[in-house]
């Protein structure tokens, strides 16, 4: 069996003409349903009708009249970001290259499982932190996505696999992961905003329990997160030491493991059943020594947390290989034997370029003057 690609036709999408509702919070669909002279109620109507059913069309509101119905598709939109390339990986992932009104690129994946979807969600277009390990961080930085942008991945996913009616205990896509394209925390507003629209309980409903965000590091950002979203953390640590995370995770220098690691004790709402996962790609003669495994068991010392180690994905030009099976192996035992969960992630989409680390678009920086032509 061999991958599947669909490329759609026709281009870019084209600027849009109207707002789209989609990213709006509830003080803004309150605001829509002011400005066309309506009642407060209509507003969680169309809450409901956007968030809750997926409407792709105004005419699908049939509890709507059709006068705001006609008033509604005249000044506003359903848009979610087009899907310019759909890729199936032969073990089910799907990722989509997703065209945006400025002409801008990013990608999402989702990974099926036994009962369960995880959809992995980007929040810049491009990404400035240049992890040596990751293909996303030879794209220099676009742009931030905004609100609308990250909740429409997570509307076009449920779109495509068609799982706006199901019972959730059948839906194909259960959890999200804020590690797609980008630092999440670098994005901090607009990321914020979309998963409380993405969490709320009569929207989308995905429960922040069931929700991840990752970051490489951002210290001062990271209390903010558990304090006003309450998600689950991963934080991507890969080197035990100063010296070696400076190489590898350059916003090391910025904020040392002693700031990152105390950020992460102090994470609001840990304990025996929320945990930070501390993900560790594994490079060969790189990081991934017994001695690293338990110098990793003594900075996480006292911290509710499991490890999440990940064979390193390989991409064109990458100046790394891939830790041998049998030195995962004995890494991970060490670190089992210590108490700590320690998973080893089956390397997932590789053949379409969609497993971790390998996410990387075309788009490129443009200049300026380029974005001003292009706004007239």
């Amino acid at each position: 069996m061999e991958a599947e690609i669909q490329i759609a036709d026709g281009g870019p999408p084209a600027a849009p003409d109207r707002p789209s509702l989609v990213g709006l919070d509830r003080e803004g669909f309150a605001a829509v349903v002011e400005t066309l002279g309506k009642k407060p109620f209509r507003a969680k109507q169309l809450w409901s009708w956007v968030y809750r059913r997926g409407a792709r069309s105004f005419d699908e509101m049939t509890n709507l009249s059709k006068e705001l119905r006609a008033a509604l598709a005249e000044n506003y939109t359903l848009d979610r970001p087009a899907v310019t390339v759909n890729q199936r990986s032969t073990d089910g992932t799907r990722k989509w290259l997703l065209g945006l009104a400025d002409g801008s690129q990013v990608e999402a994946v989702h990974i099926p499982e036994a009962r369960r979807g995880t959809l992995c969600v980007s929040s810049q277009v491009g990404c400035t932190l240049s992890c040596r390990f990751c293909h996303t961080g030879t794209q220099r930085l676009v742009r931030n996505l905004d609100a609308a942008e990250v909740v429409g991945q997570v509307m076009l996913a449920r779109d495509d696999l068609g799982v706006w009616t199901a019972p959730d205990e059948e839906r194909d896509l259960t959890n999200i992961v804020m590690m797609g394209m980008g630092e999440p925390l670098y994005n901090y507003d607009n990321v914020a905003k979309a998963l409380r629209i993405v969490m709320d309980p009569e929207g989308i409903a995905i429960s922040k329990r069931r929700i991840t965000l990752s970051t490489a590091g951002v210290v001062p950002l990271i209390e903010r997160c558990g304090a006003e979203l309450g998600v689950n953390l991963a934080v991507s640590l890969h080197a035990v030491t100063d010296e070696l995370r400076d190489e590898i995770v350059p916003i090391n220098r910025k904020y040392p493991l002693d700031e990152l690691l105390h950020a992460c004790r102090t994470y609001p709402g840990l304990g025996t059943t929320r945990r930070i996962t501390f993900e560790y790609v594994m490079l060969r003669d790189v990081n991934d020594s017994p001695a690293e495994a338990r110098e990793l068991l003594r900075l996480v010392s006292g911290i509710p947390a499991k490890i999440n180690l990940i064979p390193f994905n390989p991409w064109p030009g990458s100046p790394y290989d891939c830790s041998t099976p049998e030195t995962i192996r004995i890494f991970a035992g060490i670190v089992e034997r210590a108490g700590y969960v320690s998973t080893v992630r089956t390397p997932r989409g590789r053949d379409i370029f969609a497993a971790c680390g390998q996410l990387k678009t075309v788009t490129e920086k443009q200049r300026a003057s380029e974005r001003r032509a292009a706004a007239l």
